[in-house]
C-alpha cells in the first residue's frame, strides 16, 4: 500500500461543523494516479513506486521518457513523483491505479509537500524580519542590515550570514494536517489549514511521519465523599 499521492492545490474554503464551528480547509485535487514504475529491495534497495498524475491535458515527452511510459503500458504524464510503500501491503505493479479513497480516510493526519510562492529578490526586513533603524531625525540607517562581521578577524563574512537575496520558491513541508473530508467521486481532499504554494501548484500528500494524537475531552471526576455542586460541607452543630 502506498503512503502518499500526488495532488494539485485548488484553493481554500471553509466547512461548518454540526455545532456551527467554522474550520478553514484547503481543497486539493488528489489523483487519480497511475503506477509508472515499481521498485523493490532486490533490484533497487528499497520499496517504492513512481506515480504519475493523470490530467485532462495530454503530456508531451521526449523519446527516453516515451520509452519509460511505453514499458509501463501507461500514457505519458506531466508530473511524476516517488512515494514509499508501507511494509506488509499488497505489491503494486506498473499500470495500477491509485485513488485517494484507497490511501486516506477522514480524520487521518498527513504531511503536505509543495513549492512555496516566489517573492524574488528581497531585503533583510522582509526576508529575515529585521527590525531596521530609526525613520526620523536625520537617520541614514533605515532598512540596511547593519554590521555583517569583524574587520580584523576573521576578515571575511562567515557562512550563513543573513542577508538580502532570493526569497521563496523552495520545497516546504507542512506537517500534521487533519483530513476533514474526502470527495471520492471528484477526487477531492480537504485538509484543515493552509498548504504551501499557490493555487494550481502540485503537491505530495503523504501519511504523517510523526502524527499527533487527537485531543480527547477531559472529564473531571468528583472525589469520593466530596459534596456535589461545589457547595461546602456544613459542620455538625454541637
Amino acid at each position: 500500500m502506498v503512503t502518499g499521492i500526488i495532488g494539485k492545490k485548488v484553493g481554500m474554503t471553509q466547512l461548518f461543523g454540526p455545532d456551527g464551528t467554522v474550520r478553514p480547509v484547503t481543497v486539493i485535487q488528489a489523483g487519480p494516479c497511475v503506477v509508472v514504475q515499481a521498485k523493490n529491495v532486490p533490484s533497487d534497495g528499497y520499496d517504492a513506486v513512481q506515480l504519475g498524475l493523470v490530467e485532462e491535458r495530454p503530456a508531451k515527452v521526449g523519446k527516453p521518457l516515451a520509452g519509460h511510459f511505453k514499458k509501463a503500458g501507461v500514457p505519458p504524464t506531466r508530473v511524476r513523483r516517488e512515494v514509499r510503500v508501507a511494509p506488509g501491503g499488497e505489491p503494486l505493479k506498473a499500470g495500477d491505479q491509485v485513488l485517494v479513497a484507497g490511501v486516506f480516510n477522514a480524520g487521518d493526519r498527513v504531511d503536505v509537500i509543495g513549492t512555496s510562492r516566489g517573492h524574488g529578490f528581497q531585503g533583510v526586513i522582509k526576508r529575515h524580519h529585521f527590525g531596521g533603524g530609526r525613520a526620523t531625525h536625520g537617520s541614514m540607517f533605515h532598512r540596511a542590515p547593519g554590521s555583517i562581521g569583524a574587520s580584523s578577524y576573521p576578515s571575511r563574512v562567515v557562512k550563513g550570514m543573513r542577508a538580502a537575496g532570493h526569497m521563496g520558491h523552495t520545497r516546504v513541508t507542512t506537517r500534521n494536517l487533519r483530513i476533514e473530508r474526502i470527495d471520492t467521486e471528484n477526487h477531492l481532499l480537504m485538509v484543515r489549514g493552509a498548504v504551501p504554494g499557490a493555487d494550481g501548484g502540485y503537491l505530495i500528500i503523504r501519511k504523517a511521519v510523526a502524527p499527533k494524537r487527537e485531543p480527547q475531552p477531559q472529564v473531571e471526576k468528583a472525589a469520593k465523599g466530596a459534596p456535589q455542586g461545589g457547595a461546602r460541607a456544613s459542620k455538625p452543630k454541637k
